[in-house]
């Protein structure tokens, strides 16, 4: 069959139903601490090729839209979209179970209520960021760029994206309208820019890295905060990028390439056994830069049902990995060196809370500005937050070794 009439099949109705059943998996994902919702997304549509760009697109948006509105993890997808249905009359008439449908609605069904996340997490940023700023964590993040001055100049980059504008805090930042295709265009694939929210760029200037030093990005992921330290070194010293997820680490290899920095060197560590690995570097690092695993509660603009995955029993793992590799991360510091300790979180237990943690562990360590204009002072840190930096959530904080 052609395949625009395959396509013309995906009715209203038959996007809805899909809906559904991708619902279906990101909520059992999240239950299991399976793949995320973008992952499960890609796969689904990877294998029904009669789907268009307008029906994927619009299938994807009804999904998010059911996954922001629901704080708890709901009983089912359907459960979910009927919470969406509830408010848009348009789309509860679109359950009446003709061709690939979803069934009308039974008004005994369950139904998913709305809320910005499940009731005790709720509780918890309530009290740290205030109520009113919570909705803000769901709004739709937009795509921010970083300009890679290894390549060249904002300006640069600004004569090249007409239609993007400057970030109002980083000096490197670059804001675009939802869904450019970055990607697609010279100006990425010659490595000028890079995709990074400005709250991530904003932690590599508290960093403060400079030319000939030697710097650790002990907990570096994909590596997009080492890259932007390799811009801040002027691509000349020592940098060590180090993770213990091979797959995520893998990655920057190609970035780095396509970004032209050359010092950058990558180093699996095997979890629990970090200190043995990194023992050559112990006291040898001007700055050590942990941008530690946390909860994730500053992204989900752009993972919304990450919430979904978090309990309170996960967040008291995390902040103990938090607080192992903070003490690790002291022991790589030079005499006097930096280390600067950062989460994608707005919970006080994982910022503030650790920090405070670290200081009574570690007798003479102490604060120091971080030289950022945006955010809050919060305790030992600063706290970027969506709703009044429009930046993802981070807590990050500056000490000096003694």
């Amino acid at each position: 069959m052609p395949r625009a009439a395959a396509a013309a099949r995906v009715t209203p109705g038959a996007r809805v139903q899909a809906a559904i059943d991708l619902l279906d998996a990101i909520v059992a994902a999240a239950r299991d601490q399976g793949a995320a919702a973008d992952t499960l997304i890609a796969r689904y549509f990877a294998g029904r090729r009669y789907a268009g760009a307008k029906d994927r697109r619009a299938v994807r948006d009804l999904v998010y839209a059911a996954i922001r509105r629901a704080g708890e993890r709901p009983e089912s997808g359907r459960a979910a979209m009927l919470g969406l249905a509830a408010d848009d009359p348009a789309l509860a008439a679109l359950f009446d179970g003709a061709g690939h449908a979803p069934q009308p609605i039974d008004p005994a069904e369950p139904i998913a209520p709305a809320g910005i996340a499940p009731a005790w997490l709720e509780e918890k940023l309530g009290a740290a960021i205030g109520a009113e700023a919570l909705p803000a964590l769901l709004e739709r993040a937009p795509l921010d760029l970083r300009v890679n001055r290894l390549r060249g100049s904002r300006a640069e980059a600004l004569a090249d994206l007409p239609e993007a504008v400057p970030t109002p805090h980083s000096p490197d930042g670059l804001r675009l309208p939802e869904g450019f295709r970055i990607e697609a265009t010279d100006t990425w694939r010659r490595g000028l820019v890079e995709v990074q929210d400005e709250g991530s760029q904003l932690l590599a200037r508290a960093c403060r890295a400079a030319p000939g030093m030697t710097v650790i990005d002990l907990c570096a992921g994909a590596g997009g905060k080492t890259l932007a330290l390799a811009a801040d070194m002027a691509d000349t010293g020592r940098l060590i990028a180090c993770d213990a997820d091979a797959r995520r680490l893998g990655r920057l290899a190609p970035r780095a390439k396509r970004a032209g920095a050359a010092i950058i060197e990558r180093r699996l560590l095997d979890q629990g056994r970090e200190e043995a690995a990194l023992s050559d570097l112990r006291g040898a690092a001007d700055l050590v830069l942990v941008d530690a695993p946390c909860s994730g509660t500053g992204t989900w603009r752009r993972n919304p049902e990450a919430r979904w995955r978090l309990t309170p029993q996960r967040l008291q793992r995390l902040v103990a990995l938090q607080a192992r590799l903070f003490d690790l991360a002291a022991l790589l510091v030079r005499p006097a060196g930096v280390l600067v300790y950062a989460v994608c979180s707005l919970l006080p237990e994982e910022g503030d809370g650790q920090v405070e943690g670290f200081l009574a562990r570690h007798p003479g360590w102490r604060i120091e500005p971080d030289g950022l204009d945006a955010g809050l002072p919060v305790g030992t840190g600063r706290l970027l937050t969506p709703a009044k930096d429009r930046t993802d959530g981070f807590f990050v904080a500056r000490l000096r070794a003694p």
